[in-house]
């Protein structure tokens, strides 16, 4: 553990609350893709399978044992409760196209060819592409809701500081995971554009909208 890895588990964290926030108190799943939240859940499930037979700390099997809770009730909030406010009109993003690329690759790029292994691999290709959906629905919108956009920022962050954290470990441990790393580094690519308008409008108060 060191303060890269430990501010970017903070901000998924915030990530998930602002979310949870968003939808509980506007009563309404508009804006946020059913796909990107069915996405992450799988990818959480898939990532943390070993939590049944694998201790690392209390720390690591409680922040486990979260993200797929939340994952799973955001995707029964979404499907269920809310289910009349989703804009499935908007949210059209070809999910197909992202889950049978990252299973082919997992099969041939992984650590081990084993099912834990193969899963993680999986987990950690489809994540990097999980946000598409959303950002794909965002660019239809043209525009989202202000703790919409905090959400998007804090999800990012998280991802940028474990770029910070893998570079951190790499010099201080000698740790390589080139899995983790160029995924990691395509993952926070996708939101080069939505940080840029993100600090340009929304810190300074503005409201969000992308370019016509």
């Amino acid at each position: 553990m060191n303060i890269f890895r430990l501010t970017a588990d903070l901000m998924h964290l915030a990530s998930i609350f602002i979310l949870l926030l968003k939808i509980q108190k506007t009563r309404s799943c508009a804006g946020i893709s059913f796909k990107s939240q069915l996405l992450y859940a799988l990818v959480f499930i898939t990532r943390y399978i070993d939590l049944f037979f694998y201790w690392v700390s209390l720390y690591n099997t409680l922040m486990k044992i979260f993200f797929i809770g939340s994952s799973l009730y955001i995707v029964y909030l979404m499907q269920v409760k809310f289910r009349a406010t989703n804009d499935p009109v908007l949210d059209t993003f070809r999910i197909e196209y992202l889950l049978a690329p990252c299973a082919l690759l997992a099969l041939v790029a992984n650590y081990a060819f084993t099912a834990q292994e193969i899963l993680w691999a999986f987990s950690v290709y489809l994540e990097a592409g999980a946000i598409l959906p959303q950002l794909f629905m965002l660019q239809r919108r043209g525009e989202a809701e202000t703790i919409t956009t905090h959400y998007l920022f804090a999800l990012g962050a998280y991802r940028g500081l474990y770029l910070l954290n893998w570079i951190y470990r790499y010099w201080a441990e000698g740790y390589v995971d080139w899995i983790a790393w160029i995924a990691g580094l395509v993952q926070t690519g996708l939101y080069t554009d939505f940080f840029y308008i993100y600090y340009t409008k929304v810190l300074k108060g503005q409201k969000f909208e992308l370019p016509a």
